[in-house]
């Protein structure tokens, strides 16, 4: 007989996290539509930066999604 396994914590955690992760995405689509609150003529360097570690962390969560780049097995 087999036993039933009751993942009901496991579900709601994973719902918890899952509507985190769906509402992030308009999060940052606004943020960047506001050049990332910051003035266009404004832009440095360090801007640069910052959004390539935006970039660099979001390839980084997609491709372990995907199982692609460096997450590729």
């Amino acid at each position: 007989m087999s036993k039933t396994c009751d993942n009901s914590q496991a579900l709601a955690a994973f719902v918890v996290h899952k509507s985190e992760i769906d509402a992030t995405p308009a999060r940052l689509v606004r943020l960047s539509a506001e050049h990332f609150d910051r003035a266009p003529e404004g832009i440095t360097r360090a801007d640069v930066g910052t959004v390539g570690s935006y970039l660099e962390g979001l390839r980084r969560v997609s491709d372990a999604s995907f199982h692609q780049g460096e997450q590729a097995a």
